[in-house]
């Protein structure tokens, strides 16, 4: 086995790569810090000077993946603005993007059990993405009147299981669940039915 990893001034990075791998590869439950050890090229022995368990090391590979998840989704509400209705919408479809082209940090982020309180990093970068989609959601409720509008963070967790179902249905390529429309097709009708429901977009549009 190489030991490439003792001398490279980067092995913590070089073992979060390896556990994405992994993860893509197996789940999140179906690696050993042994083989992300040999897929990093180190012993065993050196993995625990930088983590305590596997736990630890899908935790930074999660840590890691908010911090992407978040520039994506403050990128992709910039780029609606000034429209609300742009930025929300896109934001949206930044979710179902992130998905597909990270799908190793989508897993530890949301499908492996790991909690975002964590650690204070983790809770800090996570409550960051889901800020974003919160101000998107209070910038466009404010065309409701207020006797009628539903909390921005209510409206926000909205959208996001909405997304989060579309992944996790028809954007995974789980078996059984082959979808006859594409996963962006479903999210954007999806949302439209919600903001249509709350006067947001005229029936037509």
């Amino acid at each position: 086995m190489s030991k490439r990893g003792y001398h490279h001034g980067n092995l913590r990075q070089a073992l979060v790569d390896a556990a994405l791998e992994l993860i893509e590869a197996k789940g999140p439950t179906g690696f050993t810090l042994s083989e992300a050890a040999k897929q990093a090229g180190v012993t065993p022995a050196a993995v625990y000077r930088h983590f305590a368990g596997r736990e630890d090391l899908i935790a930074e590979a999660a840590r890691q993946g908010y911090e992407i998840f978040a520039d994506l989704m403050e990128y992709a509400y910039e780029s609606g603005q000034p429209s609300a209705l742009a930025s929300f919408e896109a934001t949206g479809r930044a979710y179902l993007a992130f998905a597909r082209k990270y799908p190793g940090h989508y897993v530890a982020m949301f499908e492996s059990g790991i909690s975002v309180n964590r650690t204070p990093e983790l809770a800090h970068i996570a409550g960051r993405a889901r800020a974003v989609l919160e101000r998107a959601a209070e910038k466009l409720s404010e065309r409701i009147p207020p006797e009628k509008r539903p909390p921005p963070q209510m409206f926000s967790a909205h959208i996001w299981a909405m997304s989060h179902g579309v992944v996790e249905l028809f954007a995974r390529g789980s078996p059984g669940t082959k979808s006859p429309f594409p996963p962006e097709d479903l999210l954007e009708s999806g949302i439209g039915v919600y903001l249509r429901g709350l006067g947001l977009i005229e029936p037509d549009e």
